[in-house]
Parts: structure tokens; C-alpha cells; sequence
């Protein structure tokens, strides 16, 4: 039991986590300066030297999104500890599984090329990186013999596996995507409450999201469900942590709560009831939209009204939706039902001191 926790962590939690880092260091700093080069462009403001700056952001944001492979590849590897060559080589490793996937045809008839993104390369660049380490520094001339096998394990996997890991993330997305669609009140419900509470267990919730290609008002709820945990958890948690701690889980993480949570699970109560509502308000009423890695952030850097921004190119209508989704509904419910709670005496002060 204890390897197998081992090993969980390492893959799943340590290794999804890096991975998260990875593709915000590229895809996703890639989609705010995007974000920066639209608004900064000359459909909205009139001005040369302003119009150039944009223009340097949207180029940044094209080879900024090219490296995500890449990114992820060196991510991973550096998680799992790999030797220097090992870790390099993922970088080839990581582009080239990102890449790679299967022709998906649709009802119509037509024919899309959908690759297997992140989780191709997640798959791809662990093997690569547990191959590799069996022959890095055991021979002389490692320079050559590392990065070879590193390389081509990687390729034979991403071979093997990425068309499959493309059918089966592009269906689940396309699920996901679909019911909410159809079902936007029980979906934005379940969306929001899952994803939110992957965001604050030691799980990537951004890499999770990144994975299935959640898009359209699913992403939207995502994105409610996060920010609910992260303002709920940073305003309910205020007596406890003062500006310091609020500002931390606000803007930073709510999986500071972890520990507390194991503790006394009551805490996570008032945060997720209010992601239940935030949830179906998106999709129901303001319709946000957010696809893939932005979905899982919250209010992490603002990133998730960022992508929500970035896929909705403003309007009144979405300004509004971001306010009272992302902030006020969160902060004004989970403060509603922590205050039921601690008049109950199921929270008590000191419960959420970080």
C-alpha cells in the first residue's frame, strides 16, 4: 500500500502538478498575452506605439504557445528528478507526444486532426523519463547514449499510445462539452463543484482541464467552481489569516487549506455549496466560456476571468458575469453558509489558520 501511494504521488499529484506549471509557462502566458495583443490592437485603441506593443505581444503569444510540448516535456522530467540528459531530451520528447494524435471524424462527415495535447505528452515523457534513467550516466559516452534512448522510447510511446489518448480525451471532452449544453443547470452544478474541489486537493485541476479540452459554458462553470473555492476559502478563512493568508488563497491557491481540510472537512462545506450555486448562475444566466487550461485556474493570477476574457472578447453582458461569478457570489455564499456553520459550532475560530 505504501508503494502504491508512493508511486501515486509521484504520477499523479507531483508529476500532473508540473506539468500544470509547465503548460502555464507556455500555453497559457501565451493566451494572456494574446489577451494583451487584441486589446492593445488597433480595433481598440488608435495609437501607433500602442498598436506595436500589441503586436509584439501577439507574436510572443504564438512562440509562447508553440513551446507548450516542450514546456511540459522538461516539466515532467524535472519532477520525476531525471539526470540533466534525461531531462533535456524531454523536451523533444514533450513536443513531439503534444503533437501527435488521430484524424476524429465527425458527424458530418468531416475529418479533424485532434492531437493528444497535454495528456499525450504526460503519458509519453514519464516513460521517457523511467527509460532514459535506466542508461543515463552508465556508459562513457552518455552524451550520445542518453539522449538517443531517451528520445526514441519517447517517440515509440507516443506512437504507440497518443492516437488512442486523442480519441479518448477528444470524446470525454466533447461529452463534457455537449451535456452541459443540453443539461446547463445539473452539468454547471456537477462541473463546478468537481473541478473546484480538484483545484483544492493536490491534483492540478488546470492540467486537468487542459487534458479533456473543456471549452464552451462547461469551462465557464469550471472556472466558477474554482474561484469559488479560492475567494470562498480567502473571505470565510479572513478572521483566521488576516490580509496576508486572504490574499494568498484569493489570488494564490486554496490548497493551503489542505491540511486544515484532513483536519476538519466542515471547512471545505461553505466553499463548494457556493461553487453548487456559481456553478449553474454561469451557465445559466451569463453563459461564461473558458476552454482548457485557464477552466482549472480560479483566481490564481486572475487567470480565469483572464481566459474567460480572452474567449469572450468582452461585451457588458460577460463584464457582469465575471464580477458577480467569480468574486461577489463566492465571497457573499460561502461567508452566508460559514456563518450558519460556525453559529452551529460546526466551525469554530482557529479552524482555518494557515
Amino acid at each position: 500500500m505504501e508503494t502504491l501511494k508512493k508511486y501515486a504521488k509521484k504520477y499523479f499529484i507531483d508529476a500532473m502538478s508540473a506539468m500544470a506549471l509547465g503548460l502555464f509557462a507556455s500555453l497559457l502566458i501565451g493566451t494572456i498575452f494574446g489577451t494583451l495583443g487584441t486589446y492593445l490592437g488597433s480595433d481598440y485603441i488608435a495609437n501607433e506605439t500602442v498598436n506595436a506593443i500589441g503586436g509584439f505581444f501577439t507574436e510572443m503569444k504564438t512562440f509562447a504557445q508553440g513551446a507548450s510540448g516542450m514546456a511540459i516535456g522538461v516539466a515532467i522530467a524535472y519532477s520525476l528528478k531525471a539526470d540533466p540528459l534525461v531531462m533535456f531530451s524531454c523536451a523533444a520528447v514533450g513536443s513531439i507526444s503534444y503533437s501527435l494524435g488521430a484524424a476524429i471524424v465527425l458527424e458530418s462527415g468531416e475529418s479533424i486532426a485532434y492531437t493528444a495535447g497535454p495528456a499525450g505528452a504526460f503519458v509519453a515523457v514519464i516513460f521517457a523519463v523511467e527509460i532514459g534513467m535506466l542508461v543515463s550516466k552508465k556508459t562513457k559516452v552518455d552524451i550520445l547514449v542518453t539522449p538517443t534512448v531517451t528520445i526514441i522510447a519517447g517517440y515509440a510511446i507516443a506512437k504507440l499510445v497518443c492516437p488512442a489518448v486523442a480519441y479518448i480525451m477528444y470524446y470525454l471532452g466533447d461529452f463534457i462539452n455537449t451535456a452541459t449544453e443540453m443539461q446547463p443547470l445539473l452539468m454547471g452544478i456537477i462541473i463546478s463543484v468537481v473541478v473546484g474541489m480538484i483545484l483544492t486537493l493536490p491534483i492540478s485541476s488546470a492540467a486537468i482541464c487542459a487534458m479533456i479540452g473543456i471549452s464552451g459554458i462547461a469551462g465557464g462553470a469550471a472556472v466558477a467552481g474554482c474561484c469559488a473555492q479560492m475567494i470562498g476559502f480567502a473571505v470565510i478563512s479572513f478572521a483566521d489569516n488576516g490580509w496576508g493568508g486572504f490574499f494568498a488563497q484569493g489570488l494564490g491557491t486554496s490548497m493551503l487549506q489542505m491540511s486544515n481540510i484532513i483536519k476538519k472537512p466542515a471547512i471545505w462545506i461553505p466553499p463548494t455549496l457556493a461553487a453548487a450555486i456559481t456553478g449553474p448562475v454561469s451557465t445559466l444566466v451569463f453563459k461564461l466560456e473558458c476552454t482548457g487550461v485557464s477552466a482549472g485556474m480560479g483566481t490564481c493570477g486572475l487567470v480565469g476571468p483572464l481566459g474567460v476574457l480572452s474567449d469572450m472578447n468582452g461585451g457588458a453582458n460577460m463584464w457582469l458575469g465575471l464580477l458577480i461569478v467569480c468574486f461577489v457570489l463566492p465571497a457573499v455564499l460561502s461567508y452566508l453558509f460559514y456563518a450558519v456553520m460556525k453559529k452551529t459550532g460546526l466551525i469554530k475560530a482557529g479552524d482555518m489558520i494557515l
